[in-house]
């Protein structure tokens, strides 16, 4: 694979989200709050990933970079009480924008999506799975040359996620350090566009137990999850980053292949083969198979009617995005 050149996509450097920081005002970081608020709503869905949603809303790459922040001397400020001086190299408020918007969703739906996937699975798979697919959609424009690699790369990345999405889960330890490890393994997958940190969890039989601890404010159990995640998250975010910057199109184009193959998760219409009841007593689905509606029922109507409205939303977060790049 020949290295790309560089272009305008790609001429991102390590500075580049602490010098966005400095031009943003107030109403730019509420608006940074709010995509945070759909990475997190978007990340408590079993199937759909975060990393679409920062894809989508054009913060990915940037993403990246604030992570990228987190290094040696930033770590050495810290723990010598050069707060100034951290701060100053640290695109601080970029990442508590995000973070606050993302925890909100995550502690005030989860919740409520726990009831929506127990009783209205199909209808929260279908506004999902229009998302996703207008998603890929709208992301196709950002490979700027469709080499023969970069088709190469999305149909790699689309059966890879079509095989990862169809294991079986299983169950696991509720030690800790299992926990500090599907933490770390969980974010690195929440961060790529297609692939679900928390089908991951699902798959590592640790979704059930997480989210329960979010519920009845666990934190012992979030801040053990939380310190593996972000080991992982920094570890992870530093390949992306390097990817994004040196081969762009194909890395984009790969990320594009993990979105279509995530599609065989979120298809609204299920067969359940064989369930299990798990530690806690849940009885959860094991092998599903895709299915079509058999017959155009009022659910049937309302889950396309909600399938479409994802694609909506889409639509309108990319001219919202077009809009705000022509103003500045």
């Amino acid at each position: 694979m020949e290295k790309e050149a560089p272009d305008e996509v790609t001429l991102r450097t390590p500075h580049s989200a602490l010098r966005t920081q400095n031009k943003r005002s107030l109403k730019d970081y509420l608006g940074i709050t709010v995509r945070g608020f759909c990475m997190g709503a978007a990340d408590v869905v079993p199937g759909v990933s975060g990393g679409t949603m920062a894809f989508i809303l054009g913060i990915y790459e940037e993403l990246l970079d604030a992570i990228h922040a987190v290094n040696m001397p930033l770590i050495k400020s810290l723990l010598s009480f050069r707060f100034k001086k951290a701060l100053a190299e640290f695109p601080y408020k970029f990442l508590i924008a995000l973070v606050s918007g993302l925890l909100i969703a995550v502690f005030s739906l989860a919740q409520f999506f726990k009831w929506a996937l127990q009783f209205h699975s199909e209808l929260v798979w279908a506004f999902f799975f229009g998302l996703v697919l207008a998603s890929i959609v709208s992301v196709r424009n950002r490979v700027t040359i469709w080499s023969s690699g970069c088709f190469v790369a999305m149909v790699l990345g689309a059966v890879g996620a079509y095989i990862l999405v169809g294991f079986v889960p299983v169950e696991t330890t509720e030690a800790a350090w299992f926990m500090f490890l599907s933490g770390a393994i969980a974010l690195c997958a929440m961060i790529l566009p297609g692939i679900s940190g928390s089908f991951i969890l699902v798959l590592l039989g640790k979704y059930s137990q997480l989210l329960n601890a979010v519920v009845q404010q666990d934190f012992v159990t979030l801040i053990v999850f939380a310190c593996g995640g972000i080991v992982g998250l920094i570890t992870f975010a530093r390949v992306l980053r390097w990817l994004f910057h040196h081969y762009h199109n194909v890395t984009v184009a790969a990320l594009i292949g993990l979105m279509i193959g995530s599609l065989r998760k979120v298809w609204p219409w299920k067969d359940t083969i064989e369930t299990y009841i798990d530690r806690h007593g849940e009885v959860k689905p094991l092998i599903e198979h895709n299915i079509l509606p058999e017959a155009l029922s009022n659910d049937v109507v309302l889950a396309i009617g909600l399938a479409i409205v994802g694609c909506g939303l889409v639509l309108i977060m990319e001219r919202l995005a077009a809009s705000r790049v022509d103003e500045k």
